[in-house]
């Protein structure tokens, strides 16, 4: 249920605001895909595990998905599967923004073999991002967290290596100096 007076995050990106130094959540950027008044739900976008579909899903899936880059979807249950893609009218699927759902189904994925989809429109996740009631609202209070708004180009079309950085500069001039700090400021 709603709550009146309470600003959710669905439908928008955290991204580290500098003060992530040294945890998981360094340079993240996390679509949030589910928050309310019993936490909050999301995906890290920019951070590929190194594998591919082929690699880690025994299960059959489409060809074209099996080359596909694996991202790290977060610390929690780093063997959960979900996935986004453009819009679809699956049962197991929910709007994430306008023209993007996410699902958790490995059903579907299989069955997505006579669809052969556009691999730019579909990113496959282990694991994900997850906070409990007031969790994230804290967190964003002591300013771990900036915001902003999500958008297809930005979940799909972006390069993973350079999306902080590029969201960052679309936030506007006075994240700048931010977004080119070097990674170790202490090797500088």
């Amino acid at each position: 249920m709603p709550d009146p007076g309470r600003e959710f995050l669905n439908g928008h990106l955290l991204l580290d605001s500098g003060q992530l130094r040294g945890s998981f959540f360094q340079r993240t950027v996390v679509l949030i895909c589910q928050h309310d008044s019993e936490g909050a739900f999301g995906l890290v976008l920019n951070k590929p595990t190194g594998s591919i579909v082929g690699d880690v899903l025994l299960s059959d899936v489409p060809d074209s998905l099996k080359s596909l880059p694996v991202f790290s979807g977060g610390p929690v249950q780093p063997t959960a599967l979900s996935y986004l893609r453009e819009s679809g009218s699956s049962d197991h699927e929910e709007p994430v923004i306008p023209g993007v759902t996410i699902g958790h189904s490995l059903e579907f994925l299989r069955d997505f073999a006579g669809q052969e989809p556009d691999p730019g429109q579909i990113r496959l996740f282990a694991g994900y991002s997850g906070w409990s009631p007031g969790q994230l609202e804290s967190e964003i209070k002591r300013e771990a967290w900036l915001t902003h708004p999500a958008s297809f180009d930005l979940i799909f079309q972006a390069q993973p290596d350079q999306l902080w950085q590029h969201v960052l500069r679309l936030k506007g001039w006075q994240y700048r100096i931010l977004s080119q700090m070097p990674e170790e400021p202490e090797l500088n």
